[in-house]
Parts: C-alpha cells; structure tokens; sequence
C-alpha cells in the first residue's frame, strides 16, 4: 500500500466506525440498519471500570470481603475523522428525525498496515455529546472531524473477523 515507496496517507486512519440504527419491524424482531460510517486516526477512552462492593463480615479480621459492583464506561473519543456524508452531524443536532436523543449501536474496528482487521469494540445505545469539525479545506469533498465525543451504555469486544470491511456511506 505505498505510492513510490511512501506509505499510503490512508494508513493513517486504522480506524473504520459504523454507525447504526436499531429498528423494530412488523414481526417484533430486531434489524440493524447502517446509518453511515467513517475514518479515524485516533480513538480514546475505551475504557469500562468495575467499582466493587465492600462487605464486611463480623469476625473476618483479615480483610472485607470483595463483591463486584456497578460497571461504569469513559466517553469514547474519535478523533481526526473523514465520511463522505453529513449524518454524523445530523445525528448530534438531530436533524435526521427529529429527535435529538437517537440512540446508535457503533462498532470501532482497528485495522493493521496491510487491511485486515484486528480488533473491533462495539457500543451499546450510544449518543454523541460533542461534535467538533476540522478546518475547513475546498480541495476535498469529505467532511473532515476533528472530535465526535460518544457517550454510551455499554460495551463489548467483537470478532472483527466477521464484520465486512464497510465503505463510507454516501
């Protein structure tokens, strides 16, 4: 993937995020319905931590007991992105529908220097709560991001072996 011995400037973005929405059809089942996707050099903050639940027994003198607790997860930062559509600002201003609170299913898969896939997160019921564009440049038809801020509900690791390698919606 190099142009006269350099690298590919598409290597820099090892991370491909689907967005997606979930929808109920007419016989109660679930279908998943690619809203858009796009490309991103940096991702940040997957992150879940467990606080666990401190118990102490009456004569236990060598320590309380540890139960797990509630699991928290970190915002999830995108960071120098590229899609070759505007849903993603739709989606934060919530001008697709009309409701500013739609809930995604996002999946963030991590590509190596010759394409294939990795690693792949995906977030549960996420929602984005900062959209910050890049500057600004008339040589590209690509809307550049510099930050999408997602805030969700959980997350889990997927086989990336399974998920297509999708292309940027329109």
């Amino acid at each position: 993937m190099s142009i006269e011995g350099r690298a590919s400037p598409l290597q820099l973005f090892r991370f491909h995020v689907t967005f997606a929405e979930h929808t109920l059809q007419e016989n109660q089942s679930e279908k998943q319905q690619d809203i858009c996707s796009g490309a991103f050099s940096d991702v940040s903050g997957l992150e879940a931590t467990m606080e666990p639940r401190v118990i102490k027994e009456g004569g236990r003198n060598w320590g309380a007991v540890q139960r797990s607790g509630p699991v928290t997860f970190s915002t999830v930062i995108l960071k120098r992105g590229v899609t070759r559509s505007r849903d993603l600002w739709r989606w934060f201003s919530g001008h697709r529908t009309g409701v500013y609170s739609l809930r995604m299913t996002v999946v963030i898969t991590m590509y190596d220097p010759a394409g294939g896939p990795v690693l792949a997160w995906k977030l549960d019921n996420a929602l984005p709560i900062k959209f910050k564009f890049a500057d600004v440049n008339a040589k590209g038809s690509e809307v550049s991001v510099e930050e999408l801020h997602l805030t969700h509900e959980g997350m889990s690791l997927v086989n990336p072996i399974a998920l297509p390698r999708g292309t940027d919606a329109e």
